[in-house]
């Protein structure tokens, strides 16, 4: 490295208990779907204490209604938004960068398995525990000091960058989707998911649909003439995993050698309201996987088809045939060129700071990424800390590699807008 590489290498070292701290602050935040608020106003405050501008970006169905992107969803927006903040360039002759982290988390529940509060951020071992931690609030601590040690240090870049939080990244999308509607890219985009050092290549698509179902309640000491809602959902659950098996008969190229890349989760179930009642209604909400060069519409009219053939067998639900209704993630998968000039440098940032290459990583699940990749104009990819335990018990992230995360998009900012020293 350059001296002045040198330099924003230790600013980056110097600002480690900052990035342990802001982290801590935002896994404090519990903010879940439609929580988000306290964790967007320590957000905020941290840009502007850090001599960054914060500016608001909305989430407008109506804005987003024709957008090919939107998912629709049950709830509303109302006080919600994303925060973006951009460092104008000093000087021409660089090339853009946005690093984008979302704030939200899932749910923490059931909490009795958790050996602490989710919500109490503690340091142990060289891990930091709490819901959030990995997924992904230790990376959106690293990304924003990663350009404030560029400050810090006094150097300059000839490109400008932005810093964007946003939120629904864990079930719509329609927060990255908002700011990339509003206008905001840039010609390189990074975002710190907990993959650990590795540059992403390829993730699938993801689509979201729930299951309704009808039946006849009767009390149950004449339980043969009514119909159980909930025990109906069975043949429809066994037909979605033979759909399932069926995605997975031809690989994708990119995810030859994973193990069942594509998956099919049943997530939520409800149904019933007395244990001495037979169930009137049913309900089943269902996350699954798609390869890229699939389109949502093709897998939702596969599942379509799924269901249908399913109740159609059934002497019950093809008289009263469930209802299907997609909602939230709609996105479609992707599969880019690893010899992409923002992935070269990037990777040679990981050279200069361990003397190992970043190794290639292809993802069973979906990211941000999806809103630039398919919509924006830039070289896109994922590059984060390591975390262990993310959307179950106990999440954590290890220390170091959140402060490594931070270096390596520092060094990517020198290098790839151009430092000024």
């Amino acid at each position: 490295m350059e001296k002045s590489e040198q330099k924003l290498i230790s600013t980056v070292e110097s600002l480690a208990p900052e990035i342990l701290d802001f982290t801590s602050r935002m896994v404090a935040c519990a903010s879940t779907l439609g929580k988000e608020a306290p964790v967007l106003e320590v957000m905020e405050n941290e840009l502007s204490l850090l001599g960054f501008d914060p500016v608001r970006v909305e989430i407008s169905p109506e804005d987003l209604a024709d957008h090919p992107g939107f998912a629709p969803v049950p709830w509303d927006y109302e006080g919600r938004h994303n925060l973006i903040a951009t460092r104008p360039a000093d000087a021409a002759g660089g090339k853009s960068a946005l690093f984008n982290g979302h704030l939200d988390v899932v749910s923490p529940e059931p909490l009795s398995r958790w050996e602490r509060d989710p919500f109490d951020p503690i340091e142990q071992d060289g891990w930091l525990y709490g819901r959030g931690a990995g997924d992904m609030k230790a990376g959106v601590a690293a990304m924003t000091y990663a350009l404030h040690a560029v400050n810090k240090a006094g150097m300059g870049l000839r490109a400008p960058v932005t810093i964007e939080a946003v939120i629904e990244e864990e079930c719509s999308g329609n927060g990255a989707l908002a700011c990339r509607n509003a206008g905001i890219d840039a010609e390189a985009v990074l975002i710190p998911e907990p993959f650990g050092p590795t540059i992403l290549t390829s993730q699938v698509g993801v689509a979201w649909f729930k299951v309704l179902l009808s039946g006849v309640p009767v009390h149950v000491l004449e339980t043969q003439s009514g119909v159980n809602a909930i025990e109906k959902c069975y043949p429809l659950f066994l037909a979605l995993r033979r759909l399932e098996e069926e995605l997975n008969r031809t690989i994708h190229p990119a995810f030859i050698g994973l193990k069942h890349p594509v998956n099919l989760n049943i997530g939520v179930i409800k149904g019933g309201d007395w244990p001495s009642t037979v169930p009137a209604a049913a309900e089943f909400h269902c996350r699954i996987g798609f390869f890229p060069g699939v389109s949502f519409e093709s897998i939702r009219q596969q599942v379509t088809n799924c269901i249908e053939r399913a109740a159609a067998e059934d002497e019950w639900l093809a008289l009263n045939p469930p209802s299907l209704d997609f909602y939230g993630f709609r996105s479609e998968g992707h599969s880019v060129d690893a010899n992409q000039d923002a992935f070269r440098t990037l990777n040679d940032c990981q050279m200069s700071l361990t003397g190992r290459p970043a190794e290639e990583f292809v993802s069973t699940a979906t990211t941000d990424l999806r809103a630039f990749v398919h919509f924006g104009n830039g070289q896109a990819t994922c590059f984060g800390p390591i975390a262990e335990k993310i959307h179950a018990d106990n999440e954590r992230v290890d220390i170091s590699s959140v402060i490594h995360t931070a270096k390596a998009y520092a060094l990517f900012l020198a290098r790839w807008c151009s430092m000024i020293d």
